[in-house]
């Protein structure tokens, strides 16, 4: 029975290591990795759902598809002040 252990926990982590690879070796952002231009997103709605840090693009000037990692983009932060009643003489 450890054998078996032992030989699935192998097989598990040589999963685990490819997976990580081939996440790492994925080209990143919205840049297309031949001609360096903005790609089009392209909605999968398995893809988005099952893999949310994966996303399918499409370049439209060399026609290159692929999967690509997302980017985490910084969203704006917007500090909103406080409404004090201004006091107007009458």
């Amino acid at each position: 029975m450890l054998v078996v252990v032992v030989l699935l926990v192998t097989v598990l982590l040589r999963v685990a290591i490819v997976t990580a690879v081939v996440y790492l070796l994925l080209p990143q952002g919205a840049l297309c990795p031949h001609c360096n231009l903005e790609m089009v997103a392209i909605r999968n709605r398995v893809l988005d759902r099952l893999v949310p840090v994966l996303q399918r693009r499409w370049c439209l000037e060399c026609g290159w598809n692929g999967v690509v990692r997302r980017v985490r983009t910084a969203r704006a932060r917007t500090r909103q002040r406080p409404t004090v009643p201004r006091w107007t003489p009458r």
